[in-house]
C-alpha cells in the first residue's frame, strides 16, 4: 500500500472514545509529583492492551541524585518508576520515542475548583481536572495513535522501532527523563506531547529556582536608624534582578522568542522575614525562580545570578561586608532548541497538514521540558507537539478540549506510518 494512504488508514484508525476513556481513567489516578506508581500501574496495563512489549525501569532516586547532570527537585520521593512500550520494527530503521510524563502538579487551594479535581468531568467537549492539560490528555494520545499503527496494519511495515516512554518527576526537574536516558532510552527523533495547542514548539527557554538569604542588622523600631533591615535590603536585591531581567530580554534578538514578550521572566515568589513587630528585621530568605535564555545551560545561569546578586552587594554599603547568599533549589531546567528546517519538525508538520488541513505555527516558548534533557543529554532530536493550552496547565479547572486529543492521536499515527516506512 502506497505510504500516503497506509498513512490516512492508521490515522483513520484511531478510536476517540477509547482515546476520551483512556484520558478520564489516567486523570482519575492521583500522581503529585513523587507519588507517580499507581499510574506508571495504568499505563503499563494500557501499553500491553494495545500490543505494545512492556519494559518497567525502577530506579533508586536516592541514587540517582549522584548523577553529576542530577536536574534537581523540589518533591520527596521513594520511587522513580519508568515505563516504556515498544513495537518492533520488521526491518533495520529509526528509533523514534513519543514521551510523556505522568506525574502532575499539587491542586492549590480548592476553594478555587468548581470540579472534582480528579473526577474527569465531561463539560461540551472539555474534560476537566488535575493533569488533563498537563499532560494526561497527551498521555492517551500516545496509546491511542499506537493502538491505531498496530490495529491498522502499519506496524506489520514499520521499519526501526517505536517506544513510548512514559516518565515520572517532570514538575519538579525532569530526573525521570534523564534516568530513562540514562538507561539507553534515547533515539533518532522524539516527540513530547505536552500541551501546544496542536502547534510544533520547537525551541524553550529553561528556569532554575532559588533561595536568597538576606542580612539586615537588628534594632529596636524606636531606634530604626541605628538597624539595618532585612527587608530594605531585599527591595535593592530585586531591583537588581529586576534590571538584569530587563536587559536579558531586550538582548534577544530570536524570532522564535522575541514574540513572547518576556521569554526569561524572574520572580520572588516567596519571602520569610520578622519575628517580632518592634523589630527591624535581620534576616529575610526569599525564593524565586530565573529564566534561562535560549542557548544557555542552567549551570550558566546560575553563574549569570551569582553575579548580579554579588555586583548588587558590591555596590551596597552594608551588603558589601554582609553580602546575600544565593542558593540553587528545586529544578533545574536548560533551554533547548532544533532547527526549524531539522526533518522531525519539517515532517511532523506534514502530517499536521495531512489530518487537518492546517499548517502548524513552530513556535518557542518560555517553560522548561523534558526535551532538553533529550537534546542535550540524550542526543536525540526533539520537539513538543500535544492537545491542549499551556495556559490551563496548573490552573484550577485545568481542562482539555477532547477533539484535540484525537486529532493529536490521528497525526502522531500518521507521522509514525511516515517516519518509519523504509
Amino acid at each position: 500500500m502506497p505510504e500516503a494512504s497506509l498513512a490516512a488508514k492508521a490515522a483513520a484508525a484511531v478510536d476517540g472514545a477509547r482515546a476520551i476513556a483512556d484520558t478520564a481513567a489516567l486523570v482519575r489516578v492521583p500522581s503529585i509529583t513523587g507519588s507517580e506508581e499507581a499510574v506508571q500501574d495504568l499505563v503499563a496495563k494500557l501499553m500491553a492492551e494495545a500490543g505494545l512489549e512492556v519494559r518497567r525501569i525502577d530506579v533508586d532516586p536516592v541514587a540517582f541524585a549522584e548523577d553529576p547532570d542530577f536536574p534537581g527537585s523540589e518533591m520527596p520521593r521513594t520511587a522513580l518508576p519508568i515505563v516504556v512500550g515498544r513495537v518492533p520494527g520488521t526491518r533495520p530503521g529509526p528509533r523514534v520515542l513519543l514521551v510523556g510524563h505522568v506525574d502532575v502538579v499539587p491542586l492549590g487551594d480548592l476553594a478555587n475548583w468548581t470540579v472534582e479535581p480528579f473526577g474527569a468531568e465531561i463539560r461540551d467537549g472539555r474534560m476537566y481536572g488535575r493533569g488533563t492539560c498537563d499532560m494526561k490528555g497527551g498521555v492517551a494520545s500516545i496509546v491511542a495513535a499506537i493502538r491505531a499503527i498496530i490495529s491498522s496494519g502499519a506496524a506489520a511495515q514499520l521499519a526501526g522501532e517505536v517506544l513510548f516512554v512514559s516518565v515520572p518527576s517532570e514538575e519538579d526537574g525532569g530526573q525521570g527523563m534523564l534516568a530513562a536516558i540514562r538507561a539507553g532510552i534515547t533515539g533518532d527523533m522524539a516527540i513530547i506531547t505536552e500541551a501546544t495547542s496542536l502547534d510544533v514548539v520547537v525551541a524553550h527557554g529553561g528556569a532554575i529556582t532559588f533561595r536568597l538569604v538576606v542580612p539586615g542588622r537588628a534594632a529596636h523600631a524606636s531606634r530604626r536608624m541605628e538597624g539595618v533591615s532585612a527587608l530594605a535590603n531585599l527591595e535593592t536585591l530585586s531591583a537588581a534582578l529586576a534590571a538584569d531581567e530587563q536587559r536579558r530580554n531586550a538582548a534577544e534578538t530570536d524570532p522564535l522568542m522575541t514574540p513572547l514578550g518576556l521569554p526569561y521572566p524572574t520572580i520572588i515568589g516567596t519571602v520569610a522575614c520578622g519575628d517580632w513587630a518592634s523589630t527591624v528585621m535581620d534576616k529575610v530568605v526569599a525564593e524565586g525562580r530565573y529564566g534561562v535564555p535560549l542557548g544557555r545551560t542552567a549551570r550558566q545561569a546560575e553563574e549569570d545570578l551569582r553575579d548580579v546578586i554579588a555586583d548588587a552587594c558590591e555596590a551596597d554599603p552594608f551588603l558589601r561586608h554582609h553580602p546575600a547568599t544565593v542558593e540553587i533549589t528545586g529544578g533545574r531546567f536548560s533551554s533547548a532548541r532544533i532547527a526549524v528546517d531539522h526533518a522531525l519538525p519539517v515532517g511532523l508538520a506534514e502530517a499536521v497538514e495531512s489530518v487537518t488541513g492546517r499548517k502548524p505555527a513552530f513556535k518557542g516558548v518560555p517553560y522548561g521540558a523534558d526535551m532538553r534533557l533529550l537534546v542535550n543529554e540524550g542526543k536525540t532530536p526533539t520537539v513538543i507537539f500535544g492537545p491542549g493550552d499551556v495556559r490551563l496547565a496548573h490552573t484550577a479547572n485545568e481542562w482539555v478540549p477532547l477533539d484535540e486529543v484525537e486529532t493529536c492521536a490521528r497525526v502522531l499515527a500518521a507521522w509514525l506510518v511516515r517516519t518509519t516506512r523504509p
